[in-house]
């Protein structure tokens, strides 16, 4: 069996680092099934200045106090951790534009290295609190995972996918999906969250029962929403 996944997120988004972490326990429990998983980039601060934000600056501005964000941070930290996943989000000192790590990812996709790109990326943030606005954080990252440095640089300087990445945000918005991650099975089915493991092994089974010719665009109707990720941004 095969089946397409797309998924809708952003790299500054900690509940879709752990969507996409328990997307990877739920395919484990499917071993049979082979999964292209398909990066579509979504931006929670689409306005965002391209040299980002002095990251307490903008947790008091969009959570309204410091002590909000806490709060809220906490609990994806705790959800991260029982689920074996590291999130030090102390450590974050600045909050990205993710144009430009968005279009990096757009870029390893045409090298077949988009997903190992993308969680890199992800650690890079919450795990080590580096700022992947910054270019040269963004050619680092995918120097390790072994993509030629020069290539990248030129990429990033020439502002190569930018318009693919507020495209593709801009289809998301169409489609009414304000919320992120959102995964869409075989373009046929949405689910909306960081959802467990047990939530996501349904879907895989009826959209690999229903696996043909992929529709021109995913559908949404009957998208399923996680409360969890709306107002919990990165």
């Amino acid at each position: 069996m095969s089946m397409l996944i797309e998924i809708f997120s952003d790299l500054i988004c900690p509940w879709c680092y752990l969507g996409w972490h328990r997307l990877d326990l739920a395919l484990a429990q499917r071993p049979g099934l082979r999964a292209e998983t398909r990066w579509l980039p979504f931006q929670l601060n689409p306005d965002m200045p391209a040299g980002g934000m002095d990251r307490f600056f903008y947790l008091a501005h969009r959570f309204g106090s410091l002590e909000r964000a806490r709060q809220l941070f906490a609990a994806v930290e705790q959800a991260a951790a029982q689920d074996g996943l590291p999130l030090h989000l102390g450590r974050i000192r600045r909050t990205p534009s993710t144009l430009e790590a968005h279009a990096l990812v757009l870029l390893a996709e045409r090298y077949g290295r988009a997903v190992q790109v993308a969680k890199a990326l992800f650690r890079a943030y919450f795990v080590d609190g580096m700022d992947i606005g910054n270019r040269g954080v963004l050619i680092a990252v995918a120097g390790a995972c072994g993509m030629d440095r020069t290539t990248v640089a030129r990429h990033l300087e020439a502002g190569e996918d930018t318009a693919a990445v507020s495209a593709s945000d801009a289809r998301a918005r169409s489609l009414g999906i304000q919320a992120v991650p959102c995964f869409v099975f075989n373009r046929q089915y949405g689910l909306a969250g960081a959802q467990e493991p047990a939530a996501l092994l349904p879907l895989l089974d009826l959209a690999a029962v229903d696996a043909g010719p992929a529709a021109s665009s995913p559908a949404t109707g009957g998208m399923a929403t996680d409360g969890r990720t709306l107002g919990l941004t990165g």
